[in-house]
């Protein structure tokens, strides 16, 4: 067994690209760990830390930043010692601690299903979560110690571990460009799920390379010299098929081990982007390329900022396959996001030109705000922006529903189900209420509270994003206007008919049909339903069930009018078809009567409204109504009030609306001049008896002059 790792041999690793100060911060998180893990092993026999140790010797490999390397010795202190993040915060600063903590949260998902949508939404989601990239590099470091050590492992967990590498962690690694870890995450993952696989395919590469030196060095050694007489910087370098590559151009492409090994793969390194070019040209001389086999990713770079130029040739019987690439190339394609850091680091050596294309990389993958930390520039907060238009939560048991960005919980329902959007009355989001509307984040837990009877609330249809939302909405609301109508056109019917001393219930079935064929509607319940929308006259309809249908069309409107059959009840919750007018804002207690609205049903004005028809002719379509007893609804009204300017005023006037239990929804002062003001007051009460209480409340306050409700 190798000798254990130390502090002081990762320490001399960082000398090479960190100052002592950061080092020594370092080297303090690794004494912090080693004491909180003290007497915890690991299943090899191993003492804990020379975990953490071992993940922070990956992220130094990549040049990480000291806060990365901190963050690495500490990821597990929270999930397995019990220390607060906040201990962590005060000792090491909060953006460690905050390192710390996504990294346990990331820890703390457990990867629950096979299922392949499932394991690509928990890779964006996994994204996403992370708000700064530096978490996702640590826990990938972390899964890659862990892969490299899965031996003493049980075979069930050894066999969960790989899957949800292969699935989720290999995956995202290449999505952040990381090309050396991602290769070594898959073969890791292959070995382990199929050993016996992975060491059939290994012995054959052996055999089959052993065979194919002589080849492999003849193309070498011509592409060498032809790079030489054309005075083209280069270094030639054989390139490694990896096992868990071949097994999936075996599975799925079908292809034969010998198909896949006999393309012999070089890749050349080149100093300036101008040198790629002709060392393509270079090749193409040498061998003849094959159509369609060539690719240009440097002037078109992939999305995870791979740059490179393929082409195929084909020369000595054989396929080559040939990337060529600059040097900074081949650090982003191994490295991915990670060369940033490097890059930051060494920013006096390297040309401002890479350090352009490299910033320019990483705009294009995610928001960046940056701070001056001493004489280097640290990255501060690095927001992944990967998946910018979708977020990822969870239901309350666990599965992961991906949504459009600004989503809301009500999204979040009808994406569950139709019936749970349609009864949805509030939610909890990680567990703490909170509003219908809010957008969702990624990484949520959101849940639904349903009350049964609750109905779709038309103000949804400004803030849902999803088609199914708006669409559900919509249908239920058509649905509940349609019974609504149906209801408030009975009642209006009922009454006209009451005016022409008759009951629906002694009306003949001809009779009936007689009116509906003759208004030219398909049922009667549509004639109703146009009565409640305001689309037709109930009185005109009772006539013509009286009357029957053809006579009643002759008589004169003078003729038509009924008998008032008596007011009709309102309860101030008719919901979509009765509303209160905007003008006169009327409560309970107040006379007032229905204007029908067009289209739209009910709208109930105060019998004073000056908005109301003058002319008997008008008067005589308007409905009167009455309240009911036992109403417990708020209702707006207006006030005006004016009063003498002193200090403090609006907060008295305020007070004595509260006390008298009145709920103030605006307050709006309009200066009058040095001594006097009018403050125009809306507010919510039951009733005209909860009004007066409160008018006398206001009355009492030694400043007001004068108060009177408002009615435009």
């Amino acid at each position: 067994m190798s000798a254990e790792p130390t502090v002081e041999g990762l320490a001399k690793e960082l000398s090479t690209y960190l100052d002592t100060n950061r080092i020594n911060q370092v080297r303090r998180a690794y004494y912090y760990a080693e004491q909180a893990h003290e007497g915890q092993m690991r299943k090899s026999g191993d003492r804990y830390i020379t975990h953490p140790l071992a993940v922070a010797r990956i992220l130094a490999e990549l040049k990480l930043d000291h806060q990365s390397l901190m963050a690495a010795m500490l990821h597990d202190v929270i999930e397995d010692t019990g220390i607060p993040k906040d201990a962590l915060a005060e000792q090491f600063g909060e953006d460690v601690a905050e390192l710390v903590d996504g990294v346990s949260k990331l820890t703390q998902i457990e990867f629950r299903s096979r299922a392949e949508a499932q394991a690509e939404n928990f890779q964006k989601m996994t994204l996403a979560m992370a708000k700064d990239i530096r978490v996702i590099l640590v826990k990938l470091a972390d899964r890659l110690h862990n892969m490299r050590t899965l031996g003493p492992m049980p075979y069930e967990k050894r066999q969960r571990i790989a899957t949800e590498t292969l699935d989720i962690y290999a995956p995202i690694a290449n999505r952040l460009g990381m090309h050396s870890i991602c290769t070594e995450l898959e073969d890791l993952g292959f070995a382990a799920l199929y050993p016996m696989r992975a060491r059939y395919i290994r012995k054959a590469v052996e055999k089959l390379r052993g065979s194919h030196r002589e080849i492999i060095e003849e193309i070498r050694g011509k592409l060498q010299a032809k790079l030489e007489e054309r005075g083209l910087p280069g270094r030639i370098l054989g390139r490694e098929k990896h096992l868990n590559s071949i097994y999936n151009k075996m599975k799925f492409k079908h292809k034969s081990f010998h198909e896949i090994m006999d393309v012999y793969a070089f890749r050349i390194i080149t100093d300036t982007e101008d040198d790629c070019y002709r060392i393509l040209g270079a090749v193409h001389s040498l061998y003849k390329p094959l159509p369609g086999r060539f690719k240009d990713y440097i002037a078109m770079p992939k999305a995870n900022g791979y740059q490179s130029l393929h082409t195929t040739l084909f020369g000595m019987h054989v396929n080559i396959e040939i990337q060529i690439r600059t040097e900074e190339m081949e650090q982003i394609a191994n490295n991915g996001i990670a060369a940033h850091w490097m890059y930051k680091n060494e920013a006096s050596n390297v040309t401002s030109v890479n350090q352009a294309r490299v910033d320019r990389w990483l705009k294009g993958l995610m928001e960046m705000r940056e701070r001056a930390d001493d004489s280097l520039e640290f990255i501060e907060h690095v927001k992944v922006d990967l998946f910018p238009d979708e977020v990822y939560v969870f239901t309350p048991k666990g599965r992961i529903l991906e949504l459009p960005s600004g989503a809301t919980p009500v999204d979040f329902a009808y994406a569950i189900h139709t019936d749970i959007g349609n009864a949805a009355v509030a939610c909890r989001i990680n567990r703490n209420l909170a509003s219908l509307s809010q957008p969702l984040q990624s990484g949520q837990t959101v849940e639904i509270i349903t009350a049964p009877g609750a109905r779709p609330n038309p103000a949804w249809l400004s803030f849902v994003v999803t088609g199914k939302a708006r669409s559900s909405i919509r249908h239920a609301l058509k649905t509940q206007k349609r019974a609504e109508s149906l209801e408030l056109g009975r009642t209006l019917l009922k009454k006209s008919l009451k005016g022409f001393g008759t009951k629906l219930s002694e009306i003949s079935d001809a009779q009936i049909q007689a009116v509906v064929r003759h208004n030219q509607v398909s049922s009667f319940d549509d004639l109703v339903s146009d009565i409640g929308l305001g689309n037709r006259m109930a009185y005109l309809v009772a006539r013509q069930l009286v009357h029957g249908a053809e006579g009643s069309d002759t008589a004169t409107v003078e003729e038509a009018q009924p008998v008032d059959g008596g007011p009709v009840t309102i309860r101030g919750t008719e919901g979509l078809l009765v509303r209160f007018a905007s003008c006169c804002k009327p409560i309970p207690g107040d006379p007032v009567v229905g204007v029908m609205d067009s289209g739209k049903g009910m709208v109930i004005h105060s019998d004073t409204c000056s908005r109301l028809p003058d002319d008997d002719e008008g008067r005589t379509s308007l409905t009167h109504l009455k309240w009911a007893k036992d109403i417990t609804n708020e209702f707006a009204v207006e006030l005006r009030v004016e009063l003498e300017r002193q200090r403090g005023i609006i907060a008295e006037l305020a007070n004595a609306v509260a006390k008298a239990d009145g709920n103030i929804e605006r307050i709006n002062v309009e200066e009058q001049n040095a001594k006097f003001s009018v403050v125009s007051l809306v507010l919510h009460v039951s009733g005209r008896k909860h009004l007066a209480r409160v008018m006398r409340r206001i009355r009492t306050i030694r400043a007001v002059t004068h108060i009177s409700r408002v009615r435009h």
